[in-house]
Protein backbone atom coordinates (compact mmCIF):
# COMPACT_ATOMS: atom_id res chain seq x y z
CA UNK A 1 0.00 0.00 0.00
CA UNK A 2 1.15 3.36 -0.54
CA UNK A 3 1.67 5.50 2.25
CA UNK A 4 1.38 9.72 2.67
CA UNK A 5 3.82 11.37 3.98
CA UNK A 6 3.57 15.00 4.92
CA UNK A 7 6.91 17.45 4.37
CA UNK A 8 6.62 20.95 4.71
CA UNK A 9 6.93 23.53 1.85
CA UNK A 10 8.19 27.30 1.35
CA UNK A 11 6.44 29.30 -0.98
CA UNK A 12 7.12 32.50 -1.69
CA UNK A 13 5.16 35.28 -3.58
CA UNK A 14 5.56 39.04 -4.49
CA UNK A 15 2.64 41.50 -4.86
CA UNK A 16 2.11 40.55 -8.04
CA UNK A 17 1.96 37.22 -7.16
CA UNK A 18 5.05 35.64 -9.10
CA UNK A 19 5.84 32.38 -7.19
CA UNK A 20 9.38 30.79 -7.37
CA UNK A 21 10.44 27.38 -7.29
CA UNK A 22 11.40 26.06 -4.22
CA UNK A 23 13.50 23.34 -5.78
CA UNK A 24 15.71 26.32 -5.02
CA UNK A 25 16.56 25.14 -1.08
CA UNK A 26 18.17 21.83 -2.66
CA UNK A 27 20.46 23.56 -4.72
CA UNK A 28 21.41 25.95 -1.96
CA UNK A 29 21.78 22.99 0.14
CA UNK A 30 24.18 21.40 -2.65
CA UNK A 31 26.29 24.27 -2.86
CA UNK A 32 26.80 24.60 0.82
CA UNK A 33 27.92 21.35 1.03
CA UNK A 34 29.97 21.10 -2.11
CA UNK A 35 30.96 24.57 -2.60
CA UNK A 36 30.26 24.01 -6.37
CA UNK A 37 27.60 24.92 -8.51
CA UNK A 38 28.26 22.26 -10.96
CA UNK A 39 28.02 19.47 -7.94
CA UNK A 40 24.85 21.13 -6.50
CA UNK A 41 23.21 21.13 -9.61
CA UNK A 42 23.86 17.79 -10.00
CA UNK A 43 23.01 16.70 -6.47
CA UNK A 44 19.61 18.49 -7.60
CA UNK A 45 18.71 16.29 -10.45
CA UNK A 46 18.78 19.83 -12.75
CA UNK A 47 21.13 20.88 -15.90
CA UNK A 48 23.93 23.47 -14.79
CA UNK A 49 22.35 26.20 -16.71
CA UNK A 50 18.36 25.43 -15.11
CA UNK A 51 20.94 26.08 -12.08
CA UNK A 52 22.46 29.28 -12.80
CA UNK A 53 18.96 30.76 -14.37
CA UNK A 54 17.23 29.28 -11.04
CA UNK A 55 19.82 31.42 -8.39
CA UNK A 56 19.27 34.30 -11.05
CA UNK A 57 15.66 34.73 -11.06
CA UNK A 58 16.28 34.23 -6.97
CA UNK A 59 18.30 37.13 -6.64
CA UNK A 60 16.05 38.90 -8.49
CA UNK A 61 13.07 38.13 -6.87
CA UNK A 62 14.81 39.16 -3.39
CA UNK A 63 17.03 41.93 -4.66
CA UNK A 64 20.19 40.19 -3.31
CA UNK A 65 22.40 37.60 -4.64
CA UNK A 66 22.01 34.34 -2.60
CA UNK A 67 25.16 32.76 -4.30
CA UNK A 68 28.35 34.24 -4.58
CA UNK A 69 30.30 32.67 -7.64
CA UNK A 70 34.09 32.98 -7.55
CA UNK A 71 36.33 31.88 -10.52
CA UNK A 72 38.91 28.83 -9.16
CA UNK A 73 37.26 28.84 -5.93
CA UNK A 74 33.98 27.58 -6.96
CA UNK A 75 30.89 28.79 -4.96
CA UNK A 76 29.62 29.84 -1.91
CA UNK A 77 26.55 31.20 -0.59
CA UNK A 78 25.79 34.63 1.06
CA UNK A 79 24.26 35.76 3.80
CA UNK A 80 20.76 35.63 2.76
CA UNK A 81 21.48 32.60 1.32
CA UNK A 82 22.74 30.84 4.24
CA UNK A 83 19.71 32.31 6.47
CA UNK A 84 17.34 30.77 3.88
CA UNK A 85 19.04 27.02 4.06
CA UNK A 86 19.06 27.10 7.93
CA UNK A 87 15.45 28.57 8.29
CA UNK A 88 14.13 26.19 6.24
CA UNK A 89 16.27 23.06 8.24
CA UNK A 90 14.94 24.54 11.05
CA UNK A 91 11.12 24.93 9.92
CA UNK A 92 11.73 21.04 8.93
CA UNK A 93 13.59 19.54 12.00
CA UNK A 94 10.97 21.80 14.38
CA UNK A 95 7.47 20.61 12.24
CA UNK A 96 9.00 17.04 11.57
CA UNK A 97 7.49 14.81 14.66
CA UNK A 98 3.87 16.77 14.22
CA UNK A 99 3.80 16.11 10.52
CA UNK A 100 4.79 12.17 11.11
CA UNK A 101 2.24 11.49 13.98
CA UNK A 102 -0.17 13.06 11.25
CA UNK A 103 0.77 11.48 8.18
CA UNK A 104 0.44 7.99 10.74
CA UNK A 105 -2.84 9.14 11.10
CA UNK A 106 -4.36 9.41 8.01
CA UNK A 107 -2.25 6.17 6.45
CA UNK A 108 -4.34 4.58 9.33
CA UNK A 109 -7.61 5.50 8.01
CA UNK A 110 -6.52 4.96 4.40
CA UNK A 111 -5.94 1.60 5.75
CA UNK A 112 -9.24 0.96 7.39
CA UNK A 113 -10.91 1.53 4.17
CA UNK A 114 -9.51 -1.75 2.62
CA UNK A 115 -10.49 -5.37 3.39
CA UNK A 116 -8.47 -7.41 5.03
CA UNK A 117 -7.03 -4.73 7.72
CA UNK A 118 -3.91 -5.75 9.02
CA UNK A 119 -3.58 -5.61 12.71
CA UNK A 120 -2.61 -1.99 14.49
CA UNK A 121 0.09 -1.22 16.83
CA UNK A 122 -0.91 1.99 18.38
CA UNK A 123 2.48 3.26 19.85
CA UNK A 124 2.88 7.02 21.45
CA UNK A 125 7.06 7.68 22.03
CA UNK A 126 9.16 10.07 22.91
CA UNK A 127 10.76 11.07 19.15
CA UNK A 128 14.22 9.91 18.39
CA UNK A 129 15.86 8.54 15.08
CA UNK A 130 15.44 5.04 16.33
CA UNK A 131 12.07 5.55 16.72
CA UNK A 132 11.51 6.84 13.25
CA UNK A 133 12.76 3.99 11.60
CA UNK A 134 9.72 1.55 12.18
CA UNK A 135 7.56 2.81 9.83
CA UNK A 136 10.26 1.93 7.39
CA UNK A 137 10.49 -1.81 8.48
CA UNK A 138 6.67 -2.16 9.61
CA UNK A 139 5.43 -5.11 7.35
CA UNK A 140 2.33 -7.25 7.96
CA UNK A 141 0.95 -4.82 10.61
CA UNK A 142 -0.35 -1.13 10.87
CA UNK A 143 1.54 0.84 12.73
CA UNK A 144 0.21 4.14 14.69
CA UNK A 145 2.95 6.39 15.41
CA UNK A 146 2.89 8.91 17.70
CA UNK A 147 4.88 11.28 19.09
CA UNK A 148 4.94 12.72 22.68
CA UNK A 149 6.58 13.22 25.94
CA UNK A 150 7.67 10.44 27.74
CA UNK A 151 5.56 11.23 30.37
CA UNK A 152 2.64 11.82 28.41
CA UNK A 153 3.50 8.36 26.24
CA UNK A 154 3.45 6.48 30.02
CA UNK A 155 -0.09 8.12 30.87
CA UNK A 156 -1.54 7.06 27.52
CA UNK A 157 -0.13 3.35 27.98
CA UNK A 158 -2.29 3.14 31.59
CA UNK A 159 -5.39 4.71 30.32
CA UNK A 160 -5.08 2.75 27.17
CA UNK A 161 -5.05 4.78 24.83
CA UNK A 162 -2.25 3.44 23.45
CA UNK A 163 -0.37 -0.39 23.40
CA UNK A 164 2.97 0.15 23.58
CA UNK A 165 4.82 3.46 25.23
CA UNK A 166 8.26 4.61 24.38
CA UNK A 167 10.54 6.35 26.83
CA UNK A 168 14.46 6.71 27.75
CA UNK A 169 16.17 6.62 31.01
CA UNK A 170 19.81 6.82 31.85
CA UNK A 171 21.96 4.18 32.04
CA UNK A 172 23.35 4.23 35.62
CA UNK A 173 21.47 4.92 38.82
CA UNK A 174 19.83 8.06 39.35
CA UNK A 175 17.71 9.86 42.29
CA UNK A 176 15.43 12.90 41.42
CA UNK A 177 12.34 13.47 40.24
CA UNK A 178 12.93 11.91 36.73
CA UNK A 179 13.09 8.20 38.42
CA UNK A 180 10.35 8.91 40.69
CA UNK A 181 8.10 9.74 37.80
CA UNK A 182 8.81 6.60 36.10
CA UNK A 183 7.98 4.41 39.43
CA UNK A 184 4.73 5.87 40.11
CA UNK A 185 3.86 5.35 35.91
CA UNK A 186 5.26 1.69 35.72
CA UNK A 187 3.10 -1.23 37.04
CA UNK A 188 5.49 -4.19 37.62
CA UNK A 189 2.14 -6.57 37.93
CA UNK A 190 0.93 -5.78 35.11
CA UNK A 191 3.52 -4.13 32.36
CA UNK A 192 6.71 -5.54 30.99
CA UNK A 193 9.78 -3.74 29.56
CA UNK A 194 11.00 -4.32 25.82
CA UNK A 195 14.73 -3.05 24.97
CA UNK A 196 15.14 -1.22 21.97
CA UNK A 197 18.66 1.23 21.98
CA UNK A 198 21.26 2.60 24.06
CA UNK A 199 21.85 6.12 22.72
CA UNK A 200 24.40 8.74 23.15
CA UNK A 201 23.95 12.53 24.45
CA UNK A 202 25.91 15.42 24.97
CA UNK A 203 26.89 18.48 24.15
CA UNK A 204 26.26 19.48 20.31
CA UNK A 205 28.94 22.52 19.48
CA UNK A 206 29.49 24.52 16.34
CA UNK A 207 31.82 23.50 14.26
CA UNK A 208 35.50 23.17 15.34
CA UNK A 209 34.20 24.37 18.78
CA UNK A 210 35.50 27.63 18.42
CA UNK A 211 34.27 28.77 21.97
CA UNK A 212 36.98 25.76 23.26
CA UNK A 213 33.93 24.12 24.77
CA UNK A 214 35.23 21.22 26.97
CA UNK A 215 32.00 20.74 29.77
CA UNK A 216 28.97 21.48 31.49
CA UNK A 217 31.08 23.89 33.59
CA UNK A 218 31.63 26.02 30.61
CA UNK A 219 28.28 26.69 29.70
CA UNK A 220 28.10 29.19 32.60
CA UNK A 221 30.56 31.17 30.73
CA UNK A 222 29.24 34.83 29.78
CA UNK A 223 30.18 34.15 25.73
CA UNK A 224 28.56 30.98 25.48
CA UNK A 225 24.73 31.19 24.35
CA UNK A 226 22.80 27.87 24.70
CA UNK A 227 19.42 26.56 23.13
CA UNK A 228 17.57 24.06 25.25
CA UNK A 229 15.18 21.61 24.98
CA UNK A 230 11.64 21.73 25.62
CA UNK A 231 10.92 20.94 29.66
CA UNK A 232 8.51 17.92 29.10
CA UNK A 233 11.59 16.27 27.48
CA UNK A 234 13.59 13.27 28.77
CA UNK A 235 16.42 15.14 27.07
CA UNK A 236 16.09 17.94 29.61
CA UNK A 237 15.16 15.78 32.07
CA UNK A 238 18.62 14.41 31.65
CA UNK A 239 20.41 17.70 31.34
CA UNK A 240 18.64 18.62 34.64
CA UNK A 241 20.13 15.70 36.37
CA UNK A 242 23.80 16.30 35.12
CA UNK A 243 23.82 20.36 35.83
CA UNK A 244 22.42 19.28 39.45
CA UNK A 245 25.10 16.54 39.80
CA UNK A 246 27.68 18.93 38.50
CA UNK A 247 26.17 21.27 41.21
CA UNK A 248 25.31 24.05 38.47
CA UNK A 249 22.39 26.66 38.45
CA UNK A 250 20.52 26.28 35.38
CA UNK A 251 20.05 30.55 35.67
CA UNK A 252 23.57 31.23 35.28
CA UNK A 253 23.61 29.80 31.83
CA UNK A 254 23.08 32.22 29.35
CA UNK A 255 19.67 30.97 26.83
CA UNK A 256 18.75 28.04 29.07
CA UNK A 257 15.12 29.55 28.68
CA UNK A 258 15.44 29.00 24.77
CA UNK A 259 13.25 25.72 23.67
CA UNK A 260 13.53 23.78 20.77
CA UNK A 261 11.24 20.61 20.48
CA UNK A 262 13.57 18.13 18.67
CA UNK A 263 17.43 17.07 18.49
CA UNK A 264 17.34 18.10 15.00
CA UNK A 265 15.81 21.69 15.82
CA UNK A 266 18.56 22.08 18.50
CA UNK A 267 21.10 21.24 15.92
CA UNK A 268 19.29 23.19 13.14
CA UNK A 269 20.02 25.98 15.55
CA UNK A 270 23.27 25.58 16.47
CA UNK A 271 24.17 25.13 12.98
CA UNK A 272 22.68 28.46 11.81
CA UNK A 273 25.02 30.55 14.30
CA UNK A 274 22.21 31.47 16.56
CA UNK A 275 23.76 29.53 19.36
CA UNK A 276 27.16 28.01 20.50
CA UNK A 277 26.23 24.84 22.29
CA UNK A 278 23.31 22.31 22.95
CA UNK A 279 22.62 18.80 24.69
CA UNK A 280 21.26 15.97 22.60
CA UNK A 281 22.32 12.92 20.97
CA UNK A 282 25.23 12.33 18.81
CA UNK A 283 22.82 11.70 15.26
CA UNK A 284 21.59 15.45 15.31
CA UNK A 285 24.94 16.67 15.79
CA UNK A 286 26.11 14.37 12.75
CA UNK A 287 23.24 15.39 10.95
CA UNK A 288 24.02 19.14 10.96
CA UNK A 289 27.60 18.91 10.86
CA UNK A 290 28.52 19.54 14.42
CA UNK A 291 31.13 18.80 17.33
CA UNK A 292 29.98 16.56 19.83
CA UNK A 293 31.09 15.96 23.54
CA UNK A 294 29.59 12.67 25.00
CA UNK A 295 28.37 12.86 28.18
CA UNK A 296 26.12 10.22 29.21
CA UNK A 297 24.33 6.92 27.72
CA UNK A 298 20.58 6.18 27.98
CA UNK A 299 18.54 3.25 27.69
CA UNK A 300 15.45 4.01 24.67
CA UNK A 301 12.95 1.79 26.38
CA UNK A 302 9.34 -0.07 25.26
CA UNK A 303 6.44 -0.51 27.65
CA UNK A 304 3.35 -2.85 27.04
CA UNK A 305 0.85 -4.38 29.15
CA UNK A 306 2.19 -7.91 29.85
CA UNK A 307 -1.11 -9.71 28.54
CA UNK A 308 0.01 -7.39 24.95
CA UNK A 309 2.77 -9.83 24.80
CA UNK A 310 0.49 -12.19 22.91
CA UNK A 311 -1.32 -9.68 20.26
CA UNK A 312 -0.11 -10.05 16.87
CA UNK A 313 0.90 -6.91 16.33
CA UNK A 314 3.08 -6.64 19.14
CA UNK A 315 5.00 -10.27 18.25
CA UNK A 316 5.52 -8.84 14.74
CA UNK A 317 6.44 -5.94 16.36
CA UNK A 318 9.39 -7.84 17.89
CA UNK A 319 10.56 -9.56 15.28
CA UNK A 320 10.88 -6.19 13.20
CA UNK A 321 13.38 -5.20 15.98
CA UNK A 322 14.88 -8.35 16.51
CA UNK A 323 15.78 -8.79 12.56
CA UNK A 324 18.99 -7.71 11.57
CA UNK A 325 18.09 -5.22 8.93
CA UNK A 326 16.35 -3.04 11.61
CA UNK A 327 19.07 -3.68 13.90
CA UNK A 328 21.78 -2.79 11.10
CA UNK A 329 19.95 0.51 10.36
CA UNK A 330 20.13 1.38 14.12
CA UNK A 331 23.68 0.69 14.20
CA UNK A 332 24.62 2.83 10.84
CA UNK A 333 23.20 5.74 13.39
CA UNK A 334 25.80 7.99 15.25
CA UNK A 335 25.88 7.24 18.76
CA UNK A 336 23.17 4.60 18.48
CA UNK A 337 23.74 0.89 19.80
CA UNK A 338 20.61 -2.40 19.38
CA UNK A 339 22.25 -3.77 22.45
CA UNK A 340 19.49 -6.44 23.55
CA UNK A 341 17.33 -4.75 20.97
CA UNK A 342 13.70 -6.87 21.36
CA UNK A 343 14.50 -8.64 24.55
CA UNK A 344 11.88 -8.35 27.60
CA UNK A 345 12.25 -8.44 31.23
CA UNK A 346 10.13 -6.99 34.02
CA UNK A 347 9.95 -3.69 35.62
CA UNK A 348 11.94 -4.78 39.02
CA UNK A 349 14.76 -6.45 36.62
CA UNK A 350 14.89 -3.28 34.65
CA UNK A 351 15.33 -1.29 38.17
CA UNK A 352 17.13 -3.77 39.85
CA UNK A 353 19.55 -3.50 36.85
CA UNK A 354 19.55 0.87 37.08
CA UNK A 355 20.49 0.55 40.82
CA UNK A 356 23.48 -1.91 40.23
CA UNK A 357 25.00 0.02 37.72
Amino acid sequence: MKRIRIEPAWSFTDEAGNRLDPQLFGLLQGIHRSGKLTAAAAEAGISYRHAWNLLNKWAEFFGVALVEMHKGRGARLTPLGDKLLWARQRVAARLGPQLESLGSELNLELQQLFEGVEPVLRVHASHGYAVALLPRFASDFQLDLQYCSPAEALAALNRGACDVAGYHMPTSATRGPLMQGYRRQLRPRSHCIIRFITRRQGLMLRPGNPKGIVGLADLTRGDVRFINRQKASGTRALLDILLRDAGLASQRILGFELEEYTHSAVAAYIAAGMADVGFGVEAAAHQFGLAFLPLADEHYLLVCQRRSLADPSVRRLLEMIRGESFRQAVSELPGYTPDRCGEVCSVDELFDETQRS
